[in-house]
């Protein structure tokens, strides 16, 4: 192992305090999405299963495959479709 400075020392570690910390923001910052997205299917379902009865497996999994964008569309689509092909039709 190379000779290092304690200059060259603290540096090194003061670079792996900020990649630890960064690691953990962009960790957080993909829990929140993905705790976002969860909390958003979990609401459709239970509002398509009020409005037209229990779900079939494809529609389940519809709603388990889409982004939260597609998620918070078709939220608003409930309002207004009359079945549930038109609320989880793909995105406009």
């Amino acid at each position: 192992m190379p000779y290092m400075t304690s200059v060259e020392r603290i540096g090194e570690e003061r670079g792996r305090l900020i990649g630890i910390q960064m690691g953990r923001q962009e960790g957080q910052r993909e829990g929140r999405r993905e705790g976002e997205k969860e909390g958003e299917a979990k609401i459709l379902t239970r509002q398509l299963q009020r409005r037209f009865g229990d779900l079939p497996p494809w529609a389940s999994q519809k709603i388990a495959d889409a982004d939260l964008s597609t998620l918070e569309e078709w939220s608003l689509r409930i309002l207004d479709a009359p079945t549930l092909d038109g609320v989880l039709a793909d995105p406009s």
